[in-house]
């Protein structure tokens, strides 16, 4: 018997770009575990740049979504969205009121772009209506203003208006700090008579539309899973960081935010574990491969796509040991078990990011003459000429080499090695698409070099 899976229900506009509305909150529901149902509201036709035009769905077409999923699928909780005009909002208010569900709300009332996407004559209706009935509204500043009755510009302001929305009817209320002036983004949260302030770093990008649907709907899909008000709260505000920091760069205007990223950094890093794996078992069953590993010992790293940091790429904890018999690793595979290869792989995939594993080797004669005869691209770079203010930091160090490299060779090349300098051993990596391509030619080089 299949387990059970919660269920949430988004009521909102559709977003023809799929950057914001239902589009952004199924991602949400689903990336979390959730199965998410729709009551659209309002259809835009919209892209990164503006809003061209909206038809608002029928009232009793809403009412009707709204009313089958309940009765047939059930809802756990539900996530308002663009609630258009007083009507929609009568007939949505109407229907979820029966629920005793928790309904987080993000009152809607301006796109991005500046278009409206609340009429002035409903926000009376979405006070009197939707507020009496949200276990969480999650308003922005200019959202917290029309609603509070006064500017919201800073933290203090932002306090003040979450107290006074709260007095209109929901359990919580996070006014979100996007647009508060501040160093960080800091978002003020009351709830059971406390304030609370949700700190996060601001991240310089113009790839934000979408935040406020993927953050509300995210509450929703927590609290749909039996979460707290708080714990889905908190989870949801590192949910929609990470879709912050993996945006996507499309169109002419604001890109959206990347829910979907979750899921799919989950499953990049479980495949680069499980190839790394894989390529551990095949050079630990090759006795010849002790003859590659240098004095400092080797290891053999594997990075998720885009990584940006070590602590995305995986490797061995205490590296690849030469044994009587052959090679073992020290320890199971871990991210950012790598300092010094990672960095040169997150170098090479500044050039070409199809790349995503290395290895280090030793370097002598024999194995530059390996290479040959196995037709491999190699190239090479003068640890003795890095620029002082370079060497201060082995980061920039490494970026500076493959730099050279690349440059010399004009593409990344199957090898990269230099010479060594004072207290530096001479060394050579091998790169690949994967770690079990990259083992692949390290064990050709051992045989043949055996």
């Amino acid at each position: 018997m299949k387990a059970f899976r919660a269920r949430a229900l988004t009521v909102a506009g559709s977003d023809s770009g799929g950057g914001a509305g239902i589009q952004a909150d199924l991602k949400t529901f689903a990336a979390l575990g959730v199965h998410g149902m729709c009551a659209i509201t309002a259809i835009t036709a919209q892209n990164t740049v503006g809003v061209y035009s909206v038809q608002d769905v029928n009232v009793e077409v809403i009412r009707s979504q709204i009313r089958v999923v309940v009765e047939d699928i059930g809802v756990d909780a539900v996530k308002t969205g663009m609630l258009h005009t007083s009507q929609i909002i009568d007939v949505v208010a109407e229907e979820l009121s029966r629920l005793s569900k928790p309904i987080v709300v993000d009152p809607v009332m301006v796109a991005k772009s500046g278009a409206e996407l609340l009429r002035q004559d409903a926000v009376k209706a979405l006070i009197e209506k939707m507020l009496p009935i949200s276990t969480v509204l999650t308003p922005n500043a200019l959202e917290a203003s029309k609603l509070a009755g006064f500017a919201v510009k800073t933290l203090e302001d932002a306090k003040k208006a979450a107290k006074v929305i709260a007095e209109m009817g929901p359990k919580a209320v996070v006014v979100k700090g996007g647009h508060i002036g501040a160093e960080s983004s800091v978002d003020t949260l009351y709830y059971d008579g406390e304030f609370r302030t949700l700190e996060s770093p601001r991240i310089d990008t113009k790839n934000t539309h979408g935040t406020g649907c993927v953050f509300a709907s995210a509450i929703a899909a927590e609290l749909a899973k039996g979460s707290d008000i708080l714990n889905a709260i908190l989870v949801a505000k590192q949910f929609v960081l990470n879709a912050i920091k993996n945006g996507i760069s499309i169109g002419k205007g604001h890109g959206p935010v990347n829910p979907s990223a979750y899921v799919y950094e989950a499953a990049m890093k479980f495949e680069a574990l499980e190839c790394l794996k894989k390529a551990v078992r095949m050079l630990e069953s090759n006795p010849a491969v002790a003859n590659l590993i240098p004095e400092t010992q080797s290891n053999i790293v594997m990075a998720i796509p885009y990584a940006e940091s070590r602590y995305e790429v995986v490797a061995i904890p205490g590296r690849i040991v030469r044994q009587p018999w052959g090679v073992k690793a020290s320890g199971c595979p871990e991210f950012g078990a790598s300092q010094h290869v990672a960095n040169v792989l997150l170098a090479v995939m500044e050039y070409d990011p199809n790349v995503r594993a290395a290895m280090n080797i030793r370097l002598g004669k024999d194995v530059l003459n390996a290479t040959k005869d196995l037709a491999l691209s190699v190239s090479r770079y003068d640890m003795r000429l890095v620029p002082e203010d370079v060497k201060k930091s082995e980061e920039m160090s490494v970026r500076w080499g493959i730099s050279q490299a690349v440059k010399f060779c004009g593409e990344v090349p199957n090898i990269v090695y230099h010479e060594g300098d004072w207290g530096k051993e001479p060394m050579a990596v091998v790169f690949g698409k994967d770690a079990v391509e990259v083992a692949t030619l390290v064990i050709k080089l051992a045989e043949m070099i055996k």
